[in-house]
């Protein structure tokens, strides 16, 4: 591939890598950034370009696993957790139950997904209706939240947290926006919410990229690997950099102000689009 082809990879890995963990829709940041000025559609083709939306974020899941990884190997029994660290009550099933309504869901809705939802104009909406959800939570959410650890998370609640992640299935949506919210209104505190977010993120993306590769497989070009293996670098490099400012950051300042950035952002988008 040429060079300016790789180096749009290498921005959407970056644009894919410091939005992943920002409640504000990585894939609706590499829509509008690819749909307004890369145009990875032009030789990609329509299935392709699509799909390495969605197996770019595999980048940021390995971030997340080389950051995370003591409580995800100690979920399948490759590390075990200390006392003082966990009581040892958060466990595989919690995940399970998390990501079984969006998986669902998901395999249902894909073919819906890749033909209608991936475009400029849906993202807007797509961005105000997750900065409304982001709102309610903050302003409704318990202001002494009583689930303070992954561990004191029920399987209720992760079931409740996944039903909410199911409408992340929008792109612009934005995943962690969407279980994040879920979580603080059902008694969550931002950061365990966050951890949940970001733990179910690793078998729910990993597994949405190999059924949109499978699915998509003879679309891609085997010249495309260049590309694809570029933003996948790009986007763990950087992942890698902002999640744990992200984990940080989010125990300070919660929701609102991601939610005003994304009214914005659709606004301007608005301006440009249909003005």
């Amino acid at each position: 591939m040429e060079f300016l082809e790789l180096l749009r990879a290498l921005i959407l890995g970056f644009v894919e890598g410091m939005t992943e963990f920002a409640p504000v829709s990585s894939t609706g940041h590499m829509i509008i950034v690819d749909d307004m000025w890369l145009k990875t559609e032009e030789f990609l083709g329509m299935y392709s370009a699509n799909t390495f939306k969605i197996v770019v974020q595999l980048g940021s899941i390995l971030a997340v696993v080389v950051v995370m990884w003591k409580r995800l190997f100690s979920l399948v029994g490759l590390y075990k957790i200390d006392s003082e660290e966990s009581s040892k009550q958060f466990n595989l099933l919690h995940v399970i139950v998390g990501m079984l309504p969006a998986v669902i869901l998901g395999f249902a809705l894909k073919d819906f997904i890749d033909d209608n939802l991936f475009g400029v104009k849906t993202v807007i909406y797509s961005l105000v209706a997750g900065s409304i959800l982001m709102i309610i939570a903050d302003k409704f959410g318990p202001k002494k939240p009583k689930i303070v650890s992954l561990d004191q998370i029920t399987y209720a609640q992760a079931f409740k947290v996944g039903l909410v992640q199911c409408l992340s299935l929008w792109p612009g949506f934005s995943r962690s926006g969407a279980t994040i919210s879920g979580g603080v209104l059902f008694g969550m505190s931002h950061k365990t919410a966050a951890d949940f977010t970001f733990i179910m993120a690793v078998p729910i993306m990993a597994g949405a990229s190999l059924v949109s590769v499978l699915k998509n497989w003879e679309h891609i070009n085997m010249n495309d690997m260049g590309f694809y293996a570029v933003g996948f670098i790009s986007a763990f490099v950087f992942a890698l950099i902002s999640i744990k400012f992200f984990l940080k950051l989010i125990s300070r300042i919660k929701l609102m102000p991601f939610a005003i950035y994304r009214l914005v952002l659709a606004a301007v988008l608005a301006v440009i689009v249909f003005m």
